[in-house]
């Protein structure tokens, strides 16, 4: 069989253009074409598999755009909620084997980290999330810790823990955070930084901390080519990485 054809929507972005090296760079793959912001994605370049990292607005309407093409997409793109899942759903049911994958994070570790924090939720009273990225990041919470506290919030629930403990009556500015699920989830947005998360479980006399750091973007290239190679084998919409790799 001949290499796997690739596009990359928003390839001139820091992720896309990434992306774009490490397709590439790789043996089995084909970079077929580069799309950004206005280009016309007509027949996506005769791709195979489309790797989709643009912004939460546009995601949508290109990743539907793919899947009325009969091409998978691997999706890095964040701020997919429930209904947009839904209508995703909806419209890969009318396609024929057709593959999306919807993924917060695309770093082993971080889809590592994320499985432990959901192994070990619970076993502790309290857990908050705090996440940390670069100030050019245009959402909060990120994908990764909305994904974490979802995963987090549902293993509480199994294990019949009720709401994390917090006395606070009074917090006019928000100091607390946001809660995802439940859980208490902090934004840090600071110049230097690229990706990192922290899950702090706290029990009487002890606390366990996972923690998870990219320093550069290579980082997520091995999740991404993962992805790439395997999402014709997964048709419908997956959420989350660690179900092609075993771990969901």
């Amino acid at each position: 069989m001949g290499a796997t054809r690739v596009a990359v929507i928003g390839a001139s972005g820091r992720m896309g253009a990434t992306v774009c090296a490490a397709v590439e760079g790789a043996d089995d793959l084909e970079l077929a074409g580069r799309f950004d912001v206005g280009d016309e994605l007509g027949d996506l370049a005769g791709a195979d598999v489309v790797v989709e990292f643009s912004v939460p607005d546009a995601s949508p309407a290109n990743v539907a755009h793919c899947v009325s093409r009969g091409v998978h997409v691997v999706v890095g793109t964040t701020g997919w909620s429930d209904e947009r899942l839904a209508t995703l759903r909806e419209q890969v049911a009318r396609t024929q084997g057709v593959g999306v994958l919807i993924a917060p994070n695309f770093a082993l570790g971080a889809v590592l980290m994320m499985a432990f924090a959901a192994k070990a939720a619970g076993y502790y009273e309290s857990v908050e999330v705090i996440e940390l990225h670069h100030p050019d990041k245009v959402d909060a919470p990120s994908g990764t810790a909305a994904r974490t506290a979802s995963l987090i919030g549902e293993a509480r629930a199994s294990a019949g823990l009720g709401p994390v403990p917090d006395a606070t009556t009074h917090d006019p500015e928000g100091a607390r955070g946001a809660r995802v699920n439940g859980i208490p989830v902090h934004s840090v947005r600071l110049r230097g930084l690229v990706a990192h998360q922290e899950v702090l479980l706290g029990a009487p006399g002890e606390m366990l901390t996972i923690r998870h750091d990219s320093f550069d973007r290579v980082s997520f290239m091995p999740g991404v080519l993962a992805a790439v190679r395997a999402v014709d084998e997964h048709p419908g919409v997956t959420v989350g990485l660690e179900h092609y790799l075993g771990l969901g």
